[in-house]
């Protein structure tokens, strides 16, 4: 078996990042509820790619990348993250967004503007129809152009990336062994790509076997984060050498909480997020962690995660875009 520290690793992120109980929260819903605080990983804004990009950037300096390339929403925390990384590399990056050419430049579309990234933006019927050819012919044009590109998928969804999250149990293992505690009987966690999930459950295996993993949907349905982070996880076993397969029945996903759609805000998630706000001081966004935990509760509330378990739940960032959602959360505050 091989260790994740025998892997090239760039370090940005700021770890460990802390690890919370939410004591107030917790006793309204009958469970312990801890979070972890993916929030402060500080590199590019913070959030959870941060861990991911320490591992794919180590492959595109390697490669002698010039240009950066992925896609995204509107509010794309991912993209943010390459469109720092890249800038911090003295590289380019190119965002293929989900959306209409924006009115106004708000939340991550401002940070990315400020990072003096490259713009294509791609109409949301025709997404997932062209989104692939696009980012090709952005790669093709950096070649023609002398330059090296480096394709980072939706949310940086690798095996590669896996260890990041794999990496993040390990550290969490050592928080709770420090406060004499035993791990939690749950975690929860956004899912948008499914990336982050497969790390935590290639994790789970090796350091927390009792531990389940509940990933909450923001954007896709079940049936399609079955089959990918499966898929993805057993890759990241593998480069690890571990003996873990990870099949489709091993997961537990919900896909409920999308509300209208990807990067548009649910009526819960907004409820959710004035609720931590008004009785933890902790801020949630609309596209992410807003309905993740909306998804917690719903879990809670309906015995699926029984009362008094242990929770953590995964704070995986996305403030920035709190900002450009003002006038919803700002209704009847």
């Amino acid at each position: 078996m091989r260790q994740i520290d025998e892997f090239t690793r760039i370090r940005m992120a700021f770890l460990p990042t802390p690890l919370e109980e939410l004591q107030k929260f917790g006793q309204e819903l009958g469970v312990k509820l801890w979070i972890k605080r993916d929030d402060y990983t500080g590199f590019g804004g913070g959030g959870n790619k941060a861990r991911k990009m320490e591992f794919l950037m180590a492959e595109a300096l390697e490669a002698k990348a010039d240009v950066l390339i992925t896609t995204g929403g509107h509010q794309s925390n991912h993209a943010r993250m390459v469109a720092a990384v890249a800038r911090h590399f003295d590289m380019e990056s190119v965002l293929v967004l989900k959306g209409p050419v924006p009115e106004t430049w708000q939340g991550n579309l401002l940070l990315n503007r400020l990072l003096q990234a490259k713009f294509e933006f791609i109409p949301h019927d025709d997404y997932f129809q062209v989104i692939d050819d696009r980012i090709s012919a952005q790669a093709e044009q950096a070649v023609a152009q002398g330059k090296v590109p480096y394709i980072i998928p939706l949310g940086g969804a690798t095996p590669l990336s896996t260890l990041g999250y794999a990496n993040a149990i390990q550290e969490m293992d050592l928080q709770f062994r420090e406060r004499d505690m035993d791990p939690p009987d749950y975690i929860v966690t956004a899912i948008g790509s499914g990336g982050t999930q497969a790390g935590l459950e290639v994790g789970v295996r090796r350091w927390w076997p009792d531990t389940r993993v509940i990933g909450i949907s923001v954007s896709r349905e079940k049936s399609f984060f079955l089959d990918c982070i499966s898929r993805i996880a057993s890759e990241g076993a593998q480069l690890l050498e571990w003996p873990y397969e990870i099949s489709e029945r091993d997961l537990m996903i919900e896909d409920s909480f999308v509300g209208p759609g990807y990067g548009m805000p649910s009526e819960g998630g907004v409820a959710t997020i004035k609720r931590l706000a008004l009785l933890e001081s902790i801020f949630l966004d609309p596209v992410y962690t807003g309905k993740a935990m909306h998804g917690l509760i719903d879990l809670v509330e309906r015995g699926i995660i029984e009362q008094g378990r242990s929770v953590v739940f995964l704070h995986t960032g996305g403030q920035p875009s709190i900002f450009a959602f003002a006038d919803t959360l700002a209704a009847d505050t």
